[in-house]
């Protein structure tokens, strides 16, 4: 009797059953990409109403990228024991009911408080619902829904940006209160998403391996993926978190809805870019796709940080944001194609956070070096998104290419 046939539930499944899975991963992301960078657009509301400086709000950001991290390991950990599928669903309703309660937060230590718990729930979104796909569409897929998948980042923000028109209206009190409705994802993944064939078809000692065990096997592989998405982090919270508010905002001193249509251009960008390279990936290797994205990034810098007139920075948005998220389609593909199948839905997401742990003081940073170079936060965050090109391209020479590796249907055919 083959794997294939001791699992029954992990027979080949429909098309229209893979692009559920792939629907409700994509809305996963996206919806908490929205419930996130809803702080991004309230940083100075929420230090008014709260007495605080911005720098003290700007830790909120830090805070939640830093606990994110943890929720990768102990949803990744659930996912690798229990399943993808009922993991997702807890995930998500805790993110959501964690957004709607930093909409009621009585003081700042409390809103501080719900930000880290919020930031535990978003690290583990990312890692199960990567896992769940790749496990669950063909291999010809990879590129395209990786790139597909890591959109929903860019699209929540786009989706935030969008909210922020009607911040003078609901107050940021409102814009968190509107971020809890992911909750009802639950439903639809309840009734459409089936668990990952991948892991239905594991035996328990493998479903029960300990994690440390597993790193300590693959210790070189760990250390290089960290380094990686390090990178990769600094690339896209440089570029994206203190972007609205305070360079456009207080250096380019754009109105609320200049700022608000230069934010839409800005995202759709990344949704081009991610698409795009996600599906070149396919064809010349994801290393290849990472590194040429990654050093397109450095000529479109100059015209994205020292642009004047609205049509200019809506332009440099756009480039800039191509090669960003153009270079981050190719990761959801690429990290799950070289991870040890023990701990698919674990190292992913680990990796990922903990990279995002390292990169997480990038808004201090960023002002830091602002007030050091004396000419506001632009040429601050040039500095770091050109450094962190050139280490995503260097580490991403020296990694390894696994786009032929099998997973879900293809890898319980060969066991056959």
């Amino acid at each position: 009797m083959t794997i294939a046939t001791q699992a029954g539930a992990a027979q080949p499944r429909p098309d229209r059953q893979a692009w559920h899975v792939v629907t409700a991963c994509y809305l996963g992301w996206m919806l908490d990409a929205f419930d996130f960078f809803i702080m991004a657009f309230v940083l100075d509301s929420v230090a008014r109403s709260f007495g605080v400086p911005i720098s003290a709000t700007a830790f909120a950001i830090t805070l939640t990228l830093a606990c994110r991290f943890l929720g990768a390991l102990l949803f990744g950990r659930l996912a690798d024991r229990f399943g993808r599928r009922p993991t997702m669903m807890v995930n998500v309703l805790c993110y959501a009911v964690l957004e709607l309660l930093s909409g009621f937060a009585p003081s700042f230590t409390i809103f501080l408080i719900l930000r880290g718990l919020y930031g535990i729930a978003m690290g583990g979104e990312w890692g199960v619902g990567a896992s769940l796909v790749m496990e669950s569409i063909p291999g010809r897929w990879r590129g395209l829904v990786s790139g597909l998948l890591q959109t929903g980042y860019p699209t929540g923000y786009l989706l935030a940006s969008l909210l922020f028109l009607a911040e003078p209206l609901i107050g940021w009190r409102g814009m968190f209160i509107v971020g809890a409705f992911p909750a009802l994802l639950v439903l639809y993944i309840r009734r459409t998403v089936p668990e990952s064939p991948d892991w239905l078809a594991r035996d328990e000692t493998i479903k029960r391996q300990p994690l440390l065990s597993v790193l300590r096997q693959h210790l070189g592989l760990s250390v290089f993926a960290i380094c990686l998405m390090m990178g990769f982090n600094f690339f896209s919270h440089g570029s994206q978190d203190l972007y609205p508010k305070l360079f456009l905002g207080r250096q380019q001193h754009l109105s609320h809805n200049a700022i608000t249509l230069v934010m839409i251009i800005f995202n759709l960008g990344a949704i081009v870019g991610g698409l795009c390279t996600g599906l070149l990936s396919q064809r010349i290797g994801r290393r290849w796709a990472i590194g040429i994205l990654a050093m397109l990034a450095l000529p479109v810098i100059p015209l994205w940080i020292f642009s004047h007139g609205l049509a200019w920075l809506a332009l440099g948005g756009f480039l800039i944001q191509v090669c960003v998220q153009g270079a981050w389609g190719v990761v959801p593909a690429y990290l799950n194609e070289i991870s040890p199948v023990a701990i698919r839905a674990t190292f992913p997401g680990a990796v990922y956070q903990l990279g995002n742990l390292l990169a997480s003081p990038n808004a201090n940073i960023q002002v830091w070096l602002a007030g050091r170079l004396g000419t506001g936060i632009g040429p601050a965050m040039a500095c770091v998104v050109g450094l962190a090109a050139l280490v995503i391209t260097l580490l991403v020479s020296v990694g390894r290419e696994a786009r032929d590796v099998r997973m879900g249907h293809e890898r319980l055919r060969v066991a056959e």
